[in-house]
């Protein structure tokens, strides 16, 4: 809807509820002159009953939560004791010409002892809830309002230290690089990352392959020289495929194919020997 039609419906809001207040100012003048007030006080009276209806529908338009609920109370507890005066009035005939006794607004006692109690409490209840919706109306703060004051009372609150240091970033991954000499080397020593606080993030996924140290490409003459070298001093027994493995670092197949080399070699050295002796 255009800025137009809200204003002509604000407008036309504003007439009807004019109107119904007209209707209920009758009634509710000739109610406040049966229960004793006088020609002002008479006058005054349907004000305080239907205005504070209009102010409680203003505020169930502003506040928020239970502050509203309080408010949807009040106008339905108004409304509903100012329909049950004006169904009074259109009962009793005698009110509207002035000519009811005062303090009598229905033949059955305990029926006119509530009445007279419902009629004469309005004011005072007017007064009461009146007051507190206008100070919850206010002191009310719109929600974007009371967030934004929260988080800069948080900030507030907050060490300098909490605001300066930031979460420390993940740890990268250390790609051990494969040593081209046979010699086992020691392993570096790890530093110990001080605690904090907040928890870190694990490292998930592959390494990156730009962040991965180059493993030295053998050859297959290179990987054999490697292998004699680092068992010449092994006994047969000890001259498995795993332990090659394990020692120069290589795949399964490669290692089985030096063992086999290696056995060969050490057979052929053998018999070259043992021919030797023989002669």
């Amino acid at each position: 809807m255009n800025r137009t039609g809200k204003i002509l419906l604000v407008l036309a809001l504003v007439g009807v509820v004019g109107m119904a207040f007209r209707v209920s100012w009758n009634a509710l003048r000739d109610v406040a002159h049966a229960i004793g007030a006088d020609a002002t006080a008479a006058t005054l009276y349907p004000f305080v009953v239907d205005g504070l209806m209009a102010l409680a529908l203003v505020a169930t338009l502003v506040l928020a939560g239970r502050d509203r609920v309080f408010a949807l109370r009040v106008l339905a507890t108004y409304t509903i004791a100012s329909l049950v005066l004006n169904y009074v009035h259109g009962l009793v005939p005698e009110l509207h010409g002035g000519s009811v006794d005062w303090g009598r607004l229905a033949d059955w006692d305990p029926a006119n002892w509530a009445l007279v109690l419902l009629a004469t409490s309005l004011p005072v209840g007017a007064i009461y809830f009146g007051s507190d919706l206008v100070a919850k109306v206010l002191h009310h703060r719109p929600t974007a309002d009371a967030n934004q004051e929260k988080n800069e009372q948080a900030t507030v609150n907050q060490s300098p230290s909490e605001l300066d240091v930031s979460a420390p970033a993940a740890p990268v991954p250390v790609v051990e690089r494969v040593p081209a000499e046979s010699a086992p080397i020691a392993p570096a020593p790890v530093m110990a990352l001080p605690a904090v606080d907040r928890p870190q993030r694990r490292a998930t996924g592959r390494v990156p392959e730009a962040a991965r140290s180059p493993r030295p490409t053998r050859t297959a003459d290179e990987l054999l020289a490697e292998a004699r070298s680092v068992t010449a001093d092994w006994p047969d027994a000890d001259l498995t495929a795993e332990a090659i493995r394990k020692a120069v670092r290589t795949a399964p197949a490669k290692a089985r194919a030096l063992r086999d080399t290696l056995r060969a070699e050490r057979a052929e050295n053998d018999g070259a020997g043992s021919a030797a002796v023989a002669a």
